[in-house]
C-alpha cells in the first residue's frame, strides 16, 4: 500500500441515502435545482456545480434534499458496465434529488476526489459485479457500502482533485455542447417528422399516407443456424450492437440454438422494454443473434431505412410505444408490448422521395453531434489515463508544505 493511504469500505465513509420524488411531471422552468437519475448518464460528468432542471416549489419536499458536497450514484443503468455512475455535487446551495438514486453524505473526503474515484476503474469494476439484472440493471446501497476503496490524506486528495478538475471543466463543456446538438437535432426531427401524428389532437395536415406498424414491418423467425455467443446483438435504448461491445462479460444463453438471426439492415425491439426506447436498426457488418424474447422485423422496402429510425425517436411514437406497453410490476420498469399492439401503432407517410430528403436533412445535424461525441469519448479516455495513474497512488503529487489547499498543477511520477 502506498505510504499514508488506506483501504476503506464506502460504508464506513459517511451515510447512505435513497433519492426520492421527481417526475416528469414535477418539473418547472422556475424553481428548486435537482439532479434527476437520468442526468447522471446523460448531462454530468463525474462532477457539477450547477443543476439543469428545476423542480416545482410545491413538489420539491417530496424530494430529497441536495447538499454541497454530496455524492449521488445512478441506482439503475442498460448495463452493469455503467451502473453506479457517480457525480460530486459541489455547488453553494442545496438542491433536490429524485429517485433510483443512491446518495453518499458526510463522507468527510474530498467531494471532487470522491466523485471520480467512484468512476474509475477499479470501483466501476466491483460496481459491476454487485448489478443485478440484465435488460435493466440495478444496485442497492447496502452493495455500494461494501465497495472498497483506495484513500490517500485529505491533502493528496485535494491536490488530485484540483489537478482532475481541469479535465472535468473541459468535459463538461463538451457535454453541455453535445446537450445542445442533441436538443438541436430533436427540435428539427421534430419539425420535419410532424405530418408523421396521425392520431390525438391537432392533427396536422398533410399529404402523407394513413400506415400503421403492421403494415411496413413483418416479423422475421429465423432461428439460429450456427452463430456463437461472439455473435449475439444486445438490444438496448436505441442502441443494438454486439454483445461484446456492450458488456465486458457474456449475458447470453449457454444454449443458443433457440435464438433468433438478424441481419445487417434489419430492425428489433425489446417488447418488455421498447417502450423506454429498446428498438432500432441492427447496422452491423455481418449476421447476428437476438435472444428469443426479442423480435426481429423486417422493413418494407418502400420506407426509408433512415426515415424510420428517425420516426421511432419521435416523441408522439415514444409516446404510443409508451402507452401500448402494459406495465408489468410494481415499480415499473418493464412493460410488456403484444404483438397485436405493436401492429397497431399509426403514422403517416410521406413519398419514398420525401423520406429520402428527410433523412438527409438528418444526417447533416446527426454527423456534427456525432463529432462531438468523438471529442468527448477521446477526452475522456485521456483523462481516464490520468485517473489510473493518480487515484492508483502510480504518480504521486507534490504538496506545498506550508499550504496545502493551494497544491502546484502537476502530477510527478513516484520516485
Amino acid at each position: 500500500m502506498r505510504e499514508g493511504w488506506r483501504d476503506v469500505r464506502l460504508g464506513e465513509l459517511g451515510v447512505l441515502l435513497k433519492g426520492k420524488g421527481i417526475s416528469r411531471a414535477d418539473l418547472a422552468s422556475d424553481g428548486v435545482p435537482c439532479l434527476r437519475y437520468g442526468e447522471i448518464y446523460s448531462t454530468y460528468g463525474s462532477v457539477t456545480e450547477h443543476l439543469v432542471s428545476r423542480v416545482e416549489n410545491s413538489r420539491s419536499n417530496d424530494a430529497l434534499q441536495l447538499l454541497p458536497g454530496d455524492i449521488v450514484l445512478a441506482a439503475s443503468g442498460e448495463t452493469a458496465e455503467e451502473i453506479g455512475k457517480a457525480v460530486a455535487y459541489i455547488g453553494r446551495k442545496p438542491g433536490r434529488v429524485g429517485g433510483d438514486t443512491i446518495v453518499i453524505r458526510d463522507h468527510g473526503q474530498d467531494p471532487i476526489f470522491l466523485g471520480n474515484l467512484l468512476n474509475s476503474p477499479n470501483v466501476v469494476r466491483q460496481k459491476a459485479r454487485l448489478g443485478k439484472g440484465q435488460s435493466v440493471v440495478h444496485i442497492h446501497a447496502p452493495d455500494i457500502a461494501d465497495i472498497l476503496v483506495h484513500l490517500p490524506p485529505l491533502p493528496e486528495q485535494r491536490k488530485i482533485a484540483e489537478i482532475l478538475r481541469t479535465w472535468d471543466e473541459a468535459l463538461e463543456k463538451l457535454t453541455a455542447l453535445r446537450a445542445a446538438k442533441v436538443q438541436r437535432l430533436e427540435g428539427i426531427a421534430q419539425q420535419l417528422l410532424a405530418p408523421s401524428r396521425a392520431i390525438g389532437r391537432g392533427v396536422p395536415q398533410s399529404n402523407w399516407a394513413p400506415s400503421s406498424f403492421g403494415e411496413v414491418f413483418e416479423e422475421r423467425q429465423d432461428k439460429n443456424a450456427g452463430l456463437s455467443s461472439d455473435d449475439v446483438v444486445t438490444v438496448g435504448k436505441y442502441a443494438i450492437r454486439k454483445q461484446s461491445e456492450h458488456f465486458t462479460r457474456s449475458v447470453a444463453s449457454k444454449d443458443l440454438s433457440n435464438y433468433w438471426t438478424i441481419s445487417p439492415g434489419d430492425f428489433v425491439y425489446d417488447p418488455m422494454s421498447a417502450y423506454y426506447g429498446a428498438i432500432g436498426r441492427y447496422a452491423g457488418s455481418a449476421d447476428g443473434i437476438v435472444s428469443p424474447a426479442y423480435r426481429v422485423i423486417k422493413l418494407s422496402p418502400d420506407v426509408d431505412p433512415e426515415f424510420m429510425v428517425a420516426l421511432l425517436r419521435t416523441h408522439h411514437i415514444r409516446f404510443l410505444l409508451e402507452t401500448r406497453s402494459s406495465q408489468g410490476n410494481k415499480e415499473g420498469k418493464r412493460r410488456l408490448l403484444q404483438r397485436n399492439e405493436f401492429e397497431r401503432i399509426e403514422f403517416k407517410l410521406p413519398p419514398r422521395e420525401a423520406q429520402r430528403e428527410i433523412a438527409t436533412k438528418l444526417a447533416v445535424f446527426s454527423r456534427d453531434l456525432k463529432l462531438t461525441e468523438l471529442e468527448i469519448d477521446a477526452l475522456t479516455r485521456q483523462k481516464r489515463g490520468l485517473m489510473q495513474k493518480l487515484l492508483t497512488g502510480e504518480w504521486r503529487v507534490q504538496l506545498d508544505s506550508t499550504d496545502d489547499r493551494s497544491p502546484k498543477k502537476e502530477a510527478q511520477h513516484a520516485k
